[in-house]
């Protein structure tokens, strides 16, 4: 083959090097993974196995095993079977554990049975960089996303997915009969085996109804009338496409701004954000070891007593208010139309009235005062408010603390850009990072300890490109 690229004889003798040293360069990633996991105390951290047996066949050092799963992560590699082959073949592996290769059951337990130990070399990371002085701008952006579980949809079952399910099959069971009615009627219009065929899929049905009814029983004693059949803590919730949803967890993560490196992370199966923020707020506070911080989320996370809690910490969240309200989409006026005097305790309208405190109540909880003003029922501009006698005008006890922050997010209204340039392609790199299933394992404590995984290596990935290989393994040595 002339003209082409041309590869060695396949029969000619190859002086491979001497040592596994040899194969490996100076600047190699591999070499992070084995100079970090090295400067671990693994026996204070809880890991299995980290004093040996003095009796018993040898086991793996856990910093082995932990090895492998970091450089896996770190290549795409999650599943345990290919992580036992690639330690065969794998030149950069051979190196890395010295030509050990663990069976993949070995691996999967170590995995299994070191969750709460690996979530702490996770946060031993992030300790890491804050002490290479990578947060100090204390600038983050919280998000969450949703992350699909082993659990498909036709294994998860809701209240109304039950009732769907169980309308089917009554109409199976009624388009059975109607054939066998039929089949009595005229034998000659249906053969003997379709008839046996029918009596048989009328019985499996039978059988699927009954089953459902079982588990409509036991939904009904779950807090979210919900369950899962594959991985019971997996929760349908919805996505951000309309009418789509995912069997899954929803994954929460702070980033910083400056480095995109994750701060902390938290795995929950809420379908929602709402009550997040200030959990990660702290969360946050405690690895960057600093009470000031600015924290800037979405709408998903705008919450009353959240946004409190956060002030009450110290935290500067910014979170943009999620109007819910129709007046603006009938041509009425809405509630920013209407300013809010402290000093006096009164709103005042858009036509200049006062509207005063009238009482309080309580409402989800929560303290709300009632405003609104005398001069309603005569005013000119009445149509264009409200439909009703008077417009009142609620307000939380703490509306003071939303207000400020208002004000604070319009002084910074290049936030929103921050917070989704910053916490959006995290997400993104991460569920590419996974593939089409997300999740490997089953359980709400297992599947933590995996996200620990993904984060400990998207963060090493970060760090390397930040500092270099070199200098890193030197930072990590000191």
């Amino acid at each position: 083959m002339k003209r082409y690229v041309e590869g060695e004889n396949r029969s000619q003798s190859t002086l491979f090097p001497e040592s596994l040293e040899d194969y490996i360069a100076e600047d190699n990633p591999v070499r992070v993974v084995d100079v970090f996991v090295d400067e671990l105390d693994l026996k204070g951290m809880g890991f299995e196995g980290a004093e040996p047996e003095a009796t018993g066949r040898p086991a793996y050092h856990p910093g082995t095993l932990l090895k492998i799963y970091i450089y896996g992560y770190l290549n795409r590699l999650q599943s345990s079977r290919r992580l036992e082959r690639e330690t065969q073949r794998n030149v950069e592996l051979i190196w890395l554990t010295g030509r050990l290769s663990p069976d993949f059951k070995t691996i999967a337990d170590f995995r299994k049975d070191n969750g709460k130990a690996i979530r702490r070399v996770c946060r031993e990371f992030v300790l890491l960089c804050r002490n290479m002085d990578l947060f100090t701008d204390a600038l983050v952006a919280i998000d969450g996303s949703k992350f699909k579980a082993v659990n498909g949809r036709d294994r998860n079952f809701t209240n109304h997915k039950l009732a769907a399910r169980m309308q089917q099959l009554e109409e199976s069971i009624a388009r059975y009969l109607a054939d066998l009615d039929r089949a009595d009627r005229d034998p000659s219009t249906v053969t003997e085996a379709r008839v046996e065929h029918l009596k048989e899929k009328g019985e499996t049905v039978k059988a699927q109804m009954q089953r459902l009814k079982g588990l409509g029983e036991q939904m009904a004693k779950t807090p979210d009338e919900q369950i899962s059949l594959t991985d019971p803590d997996a929760r349908s919730m919805a996505t951000s496409a309309r009418g789509s949803g995912v069997v899954g967890y929803n994954v929460q993560s702070v980033v910083d701004a400056k480095h995109p490196l994750i701060v902390t992370h938290e795995v929950t199966n809420k379908g929602t954000d709402r009550a997040q923020l200030s959990s990660m707020g702290k969360q946050t506070q405690q690895a960057l070891g600093t009470e000031k911080i600015t924290a800037l989320a979405d709408r998903g996370y705008y919450a009353g007593p959240e946004i409190l809690a956060c002030e009450q910490a110290g935290i500067n969240a910014l979170v943009p208010k999620s109007h819910t309200s129709n007046n603006l989409a009938k041509g009425q006026f809405d509630k920013r139309d209407f300013h809010y005097d402290a000093a006096k305790d009164e709103y005042r309208c858009p036509a200049g009235q006062r509207a005063i405190w009238r009482f309080k109540t309580i409402e989800h909880g929560q303290t709300i005062h009632k405003y609104w003003s005398s001069a309603c029922p005569r005013c000119p501009i009445k149509a264009q408010c409200t439909t009703g006698e008077n417009r009142r005008i609620a307000r939380w006890e703490h509306e003071a603390v939303l207000e400020a922050m208002q004000a604070r997010l319009e002084k910074m209204p290049e936030a929103a850009r921050i917070r989704r340039q910053t916490a959006e392609h995290v997400f993104g790199t991460l569920k590419s990072w996974m593939g089409a299933t997300h999740f490997l394992m089953k359980r709400l404590p297992n599947v933590q300890t995996e996200m620990s995984l993904h984060v400990l290596a998207y963060n090493l990935k970060r760090a390397m490109q930040i500092f270099g290989v070199v200098p890193l393994m030197k930072v990590i040595r000191a």
